[in-house]
Order: structure tokens, then C-alpha cells, then sequence
């Protein structure tokens, strides 16, 4: 039976008793969407809830509801994930320290991985016993991730990783991660890359917490220093990091933009309730940029069920993963301003005791931290007009030759 068969042959009793299935859950297990979600990412509390929660998703048969029971998932359809989503928009799931782990290595093991790497791997990552990260940027290659200089070596049944990543988000609380490595240097910059599972608590890879203005530290450094990792621990073919590290980035981009979780949760109730508790829901200016809000969101809807309805048919997202990502980006800025309207000067001075405002202050700090991961909106606007509109490239003089030609700072 084909998965397009599955999902038509849902019966309604079938559907009902399994979206009271979700809402008990759900009802058990959190709390209402109302309250600011702009607490730190790096907060061992908030990691130690997700890891719980996760569990409790996991043993009560939610969790990764269209993988495979071969590898510790529901196996159910793309339809039951669907409705799942659905309802959690009116709750505040604690998976916020997920995203990546689910949202981008989880699919890329599932989609890449041997036999025996998903046996090992995958059931863990899917009830939260372990958590994964990706490592991809370096201080020389930011946005020209193909770029990258850190090094795999073959030496006898390992490999050998040495070289720095940075930025990465999770790495201080992940166990593992997915590391791109250029493997050929004689290969041009994109044909010499190759993805590799790596353990973070191996005291030969050293991780860094980077300070941000918020006062968390939720992205790191990550230190490479001469790491052993077996021969086994190659994902997919040797020399084809690049199209993994594609499709990673695409998984990262439908999690920011159209996935689901607190990522992409509709945010204008919470900032209407907001502007009535402090009685500026009759203020004109404010009234606007919510309708404003409330009709993007909507929209949002829209370009998300078109990525999900294209993973749904097998595809790999596209360019759509693009447009869904810089969309999300806008949104996250939009909300910010909004935010920062509705509570004033509250949203840059405030009491010491005064939890909320602090909240929605390190909101504003954070949002524009979302047209970087993932790619930056200008790379994204660079993919769409390539990609969508058919506009030509930016000339590269160096296009085919191998990495070790190109100059480089």
C-alpha cells in the first residue's frame, strides 16, 4: 500500500480517535500558547524539560509519527503528523532544544543512513535520549559553507577530523553531531566534502559557549583536535558532503519556516492579549501592525503546506525551503517590532523582578538571529531568484578549480 493510499484510507473514526488522542496528550503534557516563549535556549532546565517531554511523546506513540517502527518511530502517515501539528498550534511544546535534532539530522539519517547506522542511531534521537546538532559554518566559511577548510583523513580503520566549526547552535547540550569535512582537497571546493557522525563528548573535540547579547550562549565554537572517529561513521557516499549538506540546509530552512513547533507558532494572539492587558488594543498604529501580523501568518500557512505537501510526495523541499525560510525571517522581525511597540519603553529598561518584560526584550535581541541560521536572508533571495526566476549566477573566476588553488585569507 503506497503512503498517498494511506492517508486517503483515514477514516473519520480513525482521524477522531486519533486527534483525541493528540489533544489528551497534549492536555497532560503542556501548557497553552498565551505566555512569551523567549526564554534562553541554553537553559539546562529548559534541555532537561525537553528531554522529559520527549520521552513521554515517544512511550505514548507520538513521537515521529511518519518514521519507520523499524527505527523507533510511530509508522504511521504524513496525514497523522499533519493533524498533529494542527492541533499543538494552540500549545507550547517544550522541543524548542530539538529543532535541529528532529528538524534536520533525524530526516538526513533517515534518508542517508546504512542499516546498521539507523539501528544504532535513530531510535535514541527520536525520544530525546540523545539530542544532535549539525556543524557546518567555520570562521573562513560562513555562508560559502562549500568553503569549509576543516580536514578528514583516512588513517587506517578511522578517520581523522581536524579544524574549528562555529556558530553552532546546541552543541554545548547535543551528544552528537552531523560535521561536513573536506576529504579531497584536490577536488574542486564543492566535490571534496564529505558528512560524518561525530560524538561530542569525546574529549578530543572541545566545545566553546559563545556569549551572546542576550545574555545567553546558545551558539559555540567547536574544536576538532585531531578526532577518531570509525570508517563506519561516514554518512552517505565519500565526497558527496555537498549534496548532503543541500538537502541538511533544506530540512534547517522547512523547520525555520514551515515547520511546526515554537518555531513557527501563529504569535498574534499572544501579542493581541498583550495589547489588551495593557490597554493599547484601541491605539490605531497597533491595531494595524497586528492585522499586518495576523495576515502574514496566514499566508505563512500557505507556503508551509505547499513544503510539506512536497516531502509528502518523497521530494526532497526545494527552492520552496527558500522561500518558507525567508518568509519565517520576515515574520520573526515583524513580531519583534510589533513586540517592542505594544510594550515600550518596558522592552529596554525594566525592574529587576520584572520577568516578563525581560522576556520579551531577549525576544527582541534574538529575533534577527533568525535570518542567519539556515542561511541569511541574502542567500536565500540569492536561491529564489536563481532557482524561482531563472536569473543568471554571479560570475565565479575560480569555478572548477580544485580547493587547494583558490586563494583564501
Amino acid at each position: 500500500m503506497s503512503e498517498d493510499t494511506e492517508i486517503a484510507d483515514l477514516s473519520a473514526e480513525a482521524e477522531q480517535s486519533f486527534r483525541e488522542k493528540v489533544s489528551d496528550f497534549l492536555e497532560k503534557n503542556c501548557d497553552r500558547v498565551g505566555e512569551s516563549e523567549a526564554t534562553l535556549e541554553d537553559d539546562p532546565a529548559r534541555v532537561a524539560e525537553c528531554r522529559n517531554f520527549q520521552q513521554e511523546l515517544f512511550s505514548s506513540g507520538l513521537a515521529a509519527l511518519s518514521y519507520s517502527k523499524e527505527f523507533g518511530g510511530a509508522g504511521l502517515t504524513k496525514k497523522h503528523q499533519e493533524i498533529f501539528d494542527q492541533i499543538a498550534r494552540d500549545w507550547r511544546l517544550p522541543n524548542g532544544p530539538l529543532y535541529i535534532s528532529h528538524g534536520m539530522c533525524l530526516p538526513m539519517l533517515d534518508q542517508y543512513g546504512t542499516a546498521k547506522q539507523k539501528n544504532t542511531y535513530m531510535e535514541d534521537c527520536i525520544s530525546g535520549k540523545t539530542i544532535w546538532c549539525q556543524l557546518f559554518s567555520e570562521p573562513g566559511a560562513g555562508s560559502d559553507v562549500a568553503g569549509l577548510s576543516t580536514r578528514a583523513t583516512k588513517d587506517g580503520d578511522e578517520w581523522v577530523i581536524s579544524g574549528q566549526k562555529v556558530w553552532t547552535s546546541g552543541a554545548h547540550y547535543a551528544d552528537l553531531g552531523l560535521v561536513v569535512a573536506r576529504t579531497d582537497p584536490s577536488l574542486p571546493k564543492h566535490q571534496g566534502l564529505s558528512m560524518f557522525i561525530v560524538d561530542l563528548t569525546d574529549p578530543d573535540v572541545e566545545v566553546r559557549p559563545l556569549r551572546q547579547i542576550s545574555g545567553g550562549s546558545g551558539f559555540n565554537e567547536v574544536f576538532f583536535n585531531e578526532t577518531r572517529i570509525p570508517l563506519e561513521n561516514l554518512l552517505g557516499d565519500l565526497n558527496q558532503g555537498w549534496n548532503l549538506a543541500v538537502s541538511m540546509l533544506m530540512f534547517e530552512r522547512v523547520s525555520i519556516g514551515a515547520g511546526s513547533g515554537s518555531l513557527t507558532a501563529d504569535r498574534s494572539p499572544v501579542l493581541i492579549e498583550l495589547a489588551k492587558d495593557l490597554d493599547k488594543n484601541s491605539d490605531p498604529y497597533i491595531r494595524q501592525i497586528l492585522s499586518d501580523l495576523w495576515i502574514r501568518e496566514k499566508i505563512r500557512r500557505f507556503i508551509g503546506q505547499r513544503v510539506r505537501d512536497s516531502v509528502a510526495a518523497g521530494r526532497v523541499p526545494g527552492p520552496e525551503g527558500s522561500i518558507a525560510k525567508l518568509n519565517g525571517s520576515l515574520l520573526a522581525r515583524l513580531f519583534r517590532d510589533a513586540s517592542m511597540q505594544i510594550v515600550g519603553t518596558n522592552g529596554q529598561a525594566w525592574e529587576i523582578e520584572d520577568e516578563d518584560a525581560e522576556k520579551w526584550a531577549v525576544g527582541c535581541l534574538a529575533a534577527s538571529g533568525v535570518s542567519i541560521a539556515g542561511g541569511t536572508d541574502e542567500v536565500q533571495r540569492n536561491i529564489i531568484g536563481e532557482r524561482v526566476l531563472g536569473l543568471p549566477k554571479e560570475p565565479d573566476p575560480y569555478k572548477g578549480a580544485s580547493w587547494d588553488s583558490v586563494p583564501r585569507n
